[in-house]
């Protein structure tokens, strides 16, 4: 397969159980990026970082006709995907080095394409790979200017024993990348090979529930460059410090509740 738009993020063992916390939260985009999709049938489909599979079953009962594949660079995702009985294909690879033996009608991602450098690059590709009328559904997280995501990279430049910096520069610069561009880039990246093009932002106020719930939520996705990269008393010092700014930052009410402001970006772009 020929390269298809940039290295993935360093960091990339994902926990199955942990992600599927706050199940209906991490749903509910991809079900509305889903109800904006334009097309009624396809024959094709590759939901691309398909991670468990509960989005992919999802997208296959929307298009009973079509063949559809679900890629995931984790096993462990791919192997819970597989766990339950169904008619999808489920492919172990990197979405940086896939490309489709036939031109699909639905390329979807979600929560998965911010994790690839050069979108320069790659949402041309995606795009360019589509079937004459098929489309590109995409949505991504767009936490890096959010607390949550500010304090992890505030934490491993000083919150070691005086202010030292817990783990290498490696993991450093791990976390603190940001390769999601705005959103008229990505309209000035698609406009000339769409016939429709969908641009548009959310901001979710979840409601979470749990002691120290955003970190929960986060230790899912966003800290796993953290996780991998760090051990043993570094980690443990990480977690401890961190865990305090974020009580601070999202503090718990009263009913047991933190609310957790988390912006994601959306996009739907026909050939």
């Amino acid at each position: 397969m020929r390269r298809a738009g940039g290295r993935r993020a360093a960091g990339a063992d994902w926990d199955p159980a942990q992600y599927d916390r706050f199940r209906d939260y991490r749903l509910r985009p991809a079900l509305e990026l889903l109800g904006r999709v334009p097309i009624t049938e396809a024959s094709l489909v590759y939901d691309l970082g398909c991670g468990a599979g509960t989005v992919t079953r999802i997208v296959a009962g929307r298009f009973p006709g079509a063949h559809v594949t679900g890629l995931d660079s984790s096993p462990e995702m791919l192997a819970k995907a597989r766990a339950e009985p169904n008619r999808i294909e489920w492919i172990h690879g990197d979405i940086a080095d896939w490309e489709p033996e036939q031109p699909p009608d639905l390329i979807f991602s979600n929560a998965a394409l911010h994790w690839l450098e050069d979108h320069p690059g790659l949402f041309p590709r995606l795009i360019g790979y589509l079937a004459p009328g098929g489309c590109l559904a995409v949505q991504m997280p767009l936490s890096h200017a959010q607390p949550s995501h500010t304090l992890m990279c505030e934490t491993l430049a000083n919150g070691g024993v005086d202010g030292s910096p817990l783990g290498d520069e490696a993991v450093a610069a791990a976390a603190a990348r940001d390769w999601v561009l705005d959103a008229s880039a990505y309209y000035e990246l698609l406009a000339a090979h769409a016939s429709e093009l969908d641009i548009w932002e959310t901001v979710y106020l979840h409601r979470l529930e749990g002691e120290d719930a955003v970190l929960e939520w986060v230790r899912a996705t966003g800290l796993r460059p953290v996780l991998n990269g760090l051990t043993g008393a570094d980690l443990a010092r990480f977690l401890e410090v961190y865990r305090d700014r974020l009580r601070e930052a999202y503090p718990c009410r009263t009913d047991g509740t933190t609310v957790y402001p988390f912006p994601r970006l959306f996009l739907v772009a026909t050939r």
